[in-house]
């Protein structure tokens, strides 16, 4: 099993090395027990997400380059603000070399977050949180894998295949190597670099560490369109190739205006930034990629 933790320098100069699950405060059963006012019982949780570790703050906000924030990535010489005036510095970070992740028809190999909700109609969907009704949990325990699913639970591993609502489903190592991917700089604030993978019929589209939001049908045919055109086109030309068979020309605006707020709207949901896709008051509609954004064309 690969060692995965973060070294932290404190204040007073020691070390302490924690692990996916650890807990920064107060209490004595901390594993970074601080003995400090300014600190809650509970303060922050370490949390392997995706191939990286996460501190997140369970009382108190963390702060971060004199930002707020409720969660960091952690990388060496971060500094984190406990409380006004307490800070601890990340000195290393020792990361598994291969992160879980599931395939599936249609479906790029996707890491997984550290709990997903997963459902496969009316289409594949990826939520990273708890979902009573959705047909399929998993969640990792640091200590491993599991998936509950038509009330058993069962341990989820590599190699591992199993259906949900009829769609065929695989686990497998995803190499990620530590390597998160470096914010975008944007005004106004910071948005995370987008993935875009476009397959005709499937795309999704991944902001940062986030769980991708998943799109097929219509949808996934608007974006790979755009991805194949390659720069603005006519909002006709798209939506002709998107419904070939439709001779109406009001008909086909009215598709496309609905479908397109559609789209958005879901992207928005996702916590992707709504201008991936912009339409201009010229009719022209555009794939709009950022300087750290990555396109995969599977068209």
């Amino acid at each position: 099993m690969n060692r995965v933790f973060a070294t932290f320098r404190l204040p007073d100069g020691t070390t302490r090395s924690l692990g996916p699950g650890d807990i920064i405060g107060r209490l004595w059963s901390a594993a970074m027990q601080l003995d400090d006012p300014r600190v809650s019982e509970g303060h922050a949780m370490l949390s392997l997400r995706s191939g990286d570790l996460w501190l997140l703050a369970l009382r108190r906000r963390l702060g971060v380059d004199g930002r707020s924030v409720a969660e960091v990535r952690l990388v060496p010489e971060l500094r984190i603000a406990l409380a006004q005036g307490l800070e601890i510095v990340v000195e290393s970070v020792e990361l598994p070399a291969s992160a879980l992740a599931i395939e599936a028809p249609g479906l790029p190999t996707t890491i997984l977050p550290g709990l997903c909700s997963l459902r496969a109609r009316p289409q594949l969907q990826l939520s990273a949180r708890h979902q009573p009704d959705a047909p399929c949990l998993l969640w990792d325990t640091c200590d491993g894998w599991r998936r509950s699913q038509g009330g058993v639970t069962l341990p989820l591993a590599e190699g591992d295949t199993w259906e949900v609502d009829g769609v065929p489903f695989r686990a497998v190592a995803m190499p990620v190597g530590g390597t998160g991917l470096s914010p975008t700089r944007v005004t106004g604030g910071i948005d995370p670099p987008l993935r875009i993978v476009t397959a005709w019929e499937t795309a999704q589209v991944q902001a940062g560490d986030a769980p991708p939001v998943v799109f097929s049908g219509v949808h996934a045919r608007i974006l790979s369109e755009l991805a194949a055109l390659g720069g603005p086109a006519a909002w006709d030309v798209v939506a002709r190739e998107v419904w070939p068979d439709e001779p109406d020309a009001w008909v086909l605006r009215k598709r496309w205006d609905v479908n397109l707020g559609r789209l958005r709207a879901r992207l928005r949901e996702g916590g992707v930034r709504t201008d991936l896709v912009r339409a201009a008051g010229t009719g022209q509609v555009e794939l709009v990629l950022r300087r750290h954004d990555v396109l995969d064309d599977r068209g």
